[in-house]
């Protein structure tokens, strides 16, 4: 078998909510303030982004791109937190990124996507559609304004696990629940694993109780997906990073270094 590393990873900073705890894990109270990042991988045969944030518009114009969810969310974002101005702060520019990773399709994470078309685009395969007709429950977390300006790139829509490079480094997985096409992604580094959790969980009780988001789209398969995102970290003896949690973020270190 194979086995490489990825040389860098990037915490990138992003938008800000504030919002019901209930509304991310089951049985959650009281109010939360949590960050929207993105990260960045060097690998010596690409760059990957993880994630591409809010949309850009929404700076001037929250409510126009969002509706009332901008209201329900507390929204707090600026320029200088887009992502293409993030990748800025790394010495990045979108034209550099050759490969982008979407959790899911949820509007936090997608906005940034028409930034990078001539990327090679990953996400669980049933997530696409999905985006387009979901349980109405679920219906305000997305926006297909985020996805028409980018169904022409080159999309790799998964249908399992994927070793983006084949050497181990970079692996994205299953981990269906949260939406159908759910993922989170491996990364080996020089130094350590990490494994960044997307929104398999979103706060550190649900990693711990295995307990899902109320909205999720089965709550069978995400309870099911956490375990499973539990063992491979284990396996891996790799550190979990909740993409939504402030503690887990400033674990990855301050804007304008990298761990490796």
């Amino acid at each position: 078998m194979t086995t490489g590393t990825a040389t860098k990873l990037w915490a990138l900073d992003g938008a800000k909510f504030t919002l019901d705890r209930g509304l991310l894990v089951v049985g959650g109270t009281g109010e939360i303030h949590l960050p929207v990042p993105t990260y960045l991988i060097q690998h010596p045969r690409g760059l990957v982004l993880c994630d591409t944030g809010l949309a850009p518009e929404s700076i001037d114009d929250p409510f126009g791109t969002y509706g009332e969810l901008a209201d329900h969310i507390g929204l707090d974002f600026s320029s200088e937190l887009r992502v293409d101005q993030q990748l800025a702060v790394v010495g990045f520019k979108p034209d550099d990124i050759t490969h982008v990773i979407i959790s899911h399709s949820h509007f936090d994470h997608t906005g940034g996507m028409k930034l990078f078309p001539n990327a090679r685009f990953y996400i669980g395969a049933q997530d696409l559609p999905y985006a387009y007709w979901p349980m109405p429950a679920a219906t305000p977390f997305f926006r297909t304004a985020d996805i028409d300006p980018v169904r022409d790139v080159e999309w790799h829509p998964l249908t399992g696990d994927l070793d983006l490079f084949g050497d181990g480094a970079i692996q994205i997985l299953m981990l269906p629940g949260h939406t159908p096409g759910n993922t989170s992604t491996l990364v080996r580094l020089p130094n350590q694993s990490v494994m960044l959790t997307g929104d398999t969980v979103h706060v550190p009780e649900a990693l711990e109780n295995d307990l899902p988001m109320p909205s999720d789209y089965s709550t069978l398969d995400a309870v099911h997906s956490i375990r499973r995102m539990k063992q491979i970290a284990h396996a891996h003896d790799a550190e979990i990073i909740i993409q939504h949690d402030f503690d887990d973020w400033n674990k990855l270190k301050a804007i304008g270094e990298a761990i490796s």
